[in-house]
């Protein structure tokens, strides 16, 4: 009854942002990016509650901690220093002022202005829709399991209950409600974390101790029957931390912020947030080597590493605790939805209905257009995740790789390097989204994160070696594009 209580108080909470998010909205541009006006701290909350969803504590939390013991913690470091610090010290100036001189909102809008090429935008947005929407429905499907585990609720009511509170705020209130909540939801995060740790190191003895004894128990576990494999480690890290940089639902927050004044602090808020978030899911899968003798299985007897962290937390956490845990889970997947949700409305909305379609649309329609793909994009989600489409599993397992090896050289040397071309760009894109497909068929879904590393690195090299052989960009744009650079 209590869990019910404060996941009702919880939810009331974020419909009140939605609503507070409505009066603030009242343009594309309002809707999308809260009209460039978010500050720093907000930023950096919103920008490490989008990265960080319940896929790191349920899934990846328990299996890298069981296979890795502390060296997952590197995952940690990597992710909080160069995927959250260094992104924003890298792209974050570069990319609020230059999508400013261009005048674009999305990734899309942004590759097509900065190489004026006629169907680069729609490529990027087609792109985007295939891959993120998957991605948001395999969000919506670990909460779904998380509702029924705590409350007794079929999956499918689970499903809807979660349908309606992220579409009702998210509807109504964009951005503007998106940042808000992501700010609450990020000190919900940061508590239920620091709790987490503090509770389970103290059940097994300490904090040096439990570091002691995560070492002893993984030779026993691991590495004295079959050794890790590193490469793999050194993949998750390049993944999980440079590919964030190519995903449009975290380069959106460089859009947002209200000045270059912003970045250096939201840079270090990220920092620490994400050093605690990240470190505490990585350690306290790593903590399972204390409390559990070997993984859990499924009743075939295979390894269920989805379960690990879940079924501890139940085991060694207090009541009050696992409620506290249960909003943190909550907290971490709905900020990552509501931000896949509006990359994915606005590649449709923005990118091929306003670009191609219709350009003159009027500011009304385009907030109601924006806030109705929404939550179309939000049903469709919950379709996919209720009915386990084959295919569709397979996108979301190519989600991160293709669309971090599609954008992120273009992206980047699109900021940085005045030579780029056209054909050099979408070469890189090309590039890196068939490798990404193609590597994953040929290595195994095993070794997703491999393929995906490759197919983020090769577009880096291709990219110039393109560029230096086609015909130079327009100095109109040049000029336009890096004005005050």
């Amino acid at each position: 009854m209590a869990s019910i209580i404060v996941v009702s108080f919880f939810v009331i909470v974020m419909i009140a942002a939605g609503f507070w998010g409505m009066t603030k909205t009242k343009t594309l541009n309002d809707f999308f990016i809260g009209s460039r006006s978010i500050g720093p701290w907000v930023s950096a909350f919103a920008y490490g509650t989008a990265y960080f969803s319940a896929v790191i504590f349920i899934g990846f939390a328990g299996k890298l901690g069981w296979g890795y013991g502390l060296n997952a913690l590197w995952i940690a470091l990597g992710n909080a220093f160069l995927g959250a610090f260094l992104a924003w010290i890298v792209l974050g100036r570069r990319t609020r002022r230059m999508t400013q001189n261009l005048d674009v909102v999305t990734m899309p809008e942004f590759l097509q202005e900065r190489y004026r090429g006629k169907y680069f935008k729609i490529i990027a947005a087609v792109v985007i829709f295939l891959f993120l929407l998957p991605y948001a429905a395999s969000v919506f499907k670990g909460l779904g399991y998380l509702f029924e585990v705590n409350f007794n609720i079929s999956f499918n009511t689970a499903l809807l209950i979660m349908v309606a509170i992220t579409g009702v705020y998210l509807i109504m209130g964009g951005y503007f409600a998106v940042t808000i909540t992501d700010f609450i939801q990020g000190f919900v995060m940061i508590i239920g974390a620091v709790l987490m740790v503090v509770i389970l190191t103290g059940k097994a003895g300490g904090l040096v101790a439990s570091i002691q004894q995560i070492s002893l128990n993984y030779h026993t576990h691991i590495t004295s029957v079959s050794p890790p494999n590193y490469l793999m480690l050194a993949a998750l890290v390049f993944m999980t931390s440079f590919g964030a940089w190519g995903l449009p639902q975290m380069v959106q927050k460089f859009y947002s912020i209200k000045d270059e004044k912003v970045i250096k602090i939201a840079a270090f808020a990220t920092l620490g947030f994400a050093l605690i978030i990240a470190g505490s899911a990585y350690f306290t899968g790593a903590l399972a080597h204390i409390f559990f003798e070997a993984p859990v299985t499924f009743a075939s007897g295979a390894p269920n590493f989805d379960a690990m962290i879940p079924e501890l937390l139940i085991k060694y956490l207090p009541e009050g605790i696992m409620l506290v845990i249960l909003l943190l889970i909550l907290s971490a997947s709905m900020s990552t939805l509501s931000a896949l949700v509006l990359v994915s409305a606005s590649s449709v909305a923005i990118d091929l209905y306003k670009g191609h379609v219709n350009p003159n649309i009027s500011k009304n329609n385009s907030v109601f257009m924006m806030r109705f793909l929404s939550g179309l994009f939000i049903l469709i989600s919950y379709f996919i995740a209720r009915y386990e489409i084959s295919f569709i599993i397979t996108l979301m397992s190519l989600s991160w790789g293709v669309i971090s090896g599609g954008f992120l050289a273009p992206y980047v040397y699109g900021i940085y390097w005045k030579r780029t071309t056209l054909i050099g760009a979408k070469a890189g894109m090309f590039s890196g989204i068939i490798l990404a497909i193609s590597l994953f068929y040929i290595l195994g879904p095993a070794k997703a994160p491999l393929a995906s590393s490759i197919a983020i690195i090769v577009p880096f090299f291709v990219v110039p070696l393109v560029s230096l052989f086609t015909k130079k960009p327009n100095p109109r744009i040049i000029v336009k594009a890096f004005k005050g650079i």
